[in-house]
């Protein structure tokens, strides 16, 4: 993630206010009140520069690399102590981000909300935004006590590009069903952020 956008997002979190096109979403969908989404237009394609701790392709269609989903922590009041997980949805040239689903578990208990024959849920996903017309970075925010360091999510988007409106997913490990849905594990153990080690 760009430390510029992180820049931004730090204020935001400390004072709970909207900083301009950053307005926090309040979502009744959202069940961990220490949520929040950002969405913003940005102009990230002069040239892409990332230190974040965790990083897949945004797939769209199943054939199309469309951007990427990112994973961070941030140590919010200084303490040392990394206490926001980070996770950013960045849309490549020519794709914008409609909307956007997440869900966040354990990756042995596969807590992901699925059909019986194991396809997502992803109205069900416990976190979800609609986002205005030409927004190509989205921004999640959930507080890592919540979490820990070692979990699953899968990030779904809704997309427009080149080929039309599109499905997107974070590439992972195919979920059980007949789709072509994805989950991603992921591991921050040794991510630093701004404040030091991850400790749990």
């Amino acid at each position: 993630m760009k430390k510029s956008t992180l820049t931004l997002i730090i204020p935001c979190l400390l004072l709970f206010i909207g900083c301009s096109d950053d307005q926090p979403i309040e979502n009744p969908l959202s069940i961990n009140p220490i949520f929040k989404v950002f969405d913003d237009k940005v102009d990230h394609f002069v040239g892409r520069e990332t230190d974040a701790c965790f990083e897949v392709i945004l797939k769209a269609g199943q054939y199309h690399d469309a951007g990427y989903v990112t994973v961070d922590v941030l140590d919010v009041d200084g303490d040392g102590i990394l206490d926001v997980l980070v996770i950013t949805y960045t849309a490549d040239e020519g794709w914008t981000i409609n909307a956007t689903h997440l869900s966040i578990g354990d990756c042995e208990e596969q807590t992901f909300p699925t059909t019986g024959s194991g396809n997502p849920k992803v109205g069900q996903f416990e976190h979800s935004s609609d986002h205005p017309e030409g927004t190509n970075e989205v921004v999640y925010t959930i507080s890592i006590e919540a979490i820990g360091t070692e979990f699953c999510f899968a990030a779904h988007a809704e997309l427009t590009g080149p080929t039309g409106q599109e499905t997107g997913w974070a590439n992972g490990v195919n979920f059980d069903g007949n789709s072509w849905a994805m989950y991603v594990e992921a591991l921050l153990e040794g991510c630093t952020g701004d404040g030091g080690p991850v400790q749990k």
